[in-house]
């Protein structure tokens, strides 16, 4: 039987990814999480083979998580499912010790053969994806300008063009304000931008963000 975690802060998906899980013989829901804290604390707590893992979630986030839970259990293994397939997201997942990449618009027998694929050892990437991944990897200087920000400056970007206060992504992360602050302006200087509008738009024209989600 495989365990399996599911965590993302939206009920609604969890209860749409538990329906096409339940149908499966061989998969058993052992804990559902609503963010990367608790992800990372039901994995100590049950030890499951696979967690789909949102890559957007409050607190530590998905990232955050999955680069946690990968160093903590070499059999745990995680899926990674996002609304978004653009670069640098999936290419920093997987480098933060995922084993697969979803998109939420995955078809169920996709998410179904994805589990069974990371339980056999193997990495799986939508083949969209995959390409996309392979391309980045072949030509370094991209047009993506995100491409160029550490997985711990992507994260607080995104963080910023939701609206959050400095002081708020400090106290999710555990690190200072000092700290977030000064990942902004470094972010900021990389990416060419004055401001967390300029970086929010510049998310906006790289399909980073959705424009209907602010």
């Amino acid at each position: 039987m495989i365990k399996i975690i599911l965590a993302d802060d939206h009920d609604l998906v969890r209860t749409g990814i538990r329906r096409i899980l339940e149908d499966v013989n061989d998969f058993t829901i052992v804990a559902e999480a609503k963010n990367g804290e608790d992800a990372v604390q039901l994995c100590r707590k049950n030890a499951p083979d696979v967690v789909l893992m949102d890559v957007n979630m409050p607190g530590i986030g998905g990232l955050e998580a999955t680069r946690k839970i990968a160093r903590m259990s070499e059999n745990t293994r995680v899926i990674c499912l996002s609304m978004h397939k653009e670069n640098p997201i999936p290419l920093q997942v997987m480098e933060a010790g995922a084993f697969g990449f979803l998109t939420k618009d995955a078809e169920p027998k996709e998410v179904i053969l994805a589990i069974h694929k990371v339980m056999a050892g193997q990495k799986y990437l939508e083949g969209e994806i995959a390409n996309s991944i392979a391309i980045s990897k072949l030509t370094p200087h991209t047009e993506n300008p995100f491409d160029e920000l550490s997985s711990r400056e992507l994260d607080i970007a995104l963080r910023l063009t939701k609206g959050q206060r400095v002081t708020d992504i400090a106290s999710e992360l555990n690190i200072s304000a000092k700290t977030v602050n000064t990942y902004r302006y470094r972010m900021f200087e990389k990416l060419g931008v004055t401001s967390d509008v300029e970086l929010t738009h510049l998310a906006l024209r790289h399909k980073l963000i959705d424009s209907n989600l602010l």
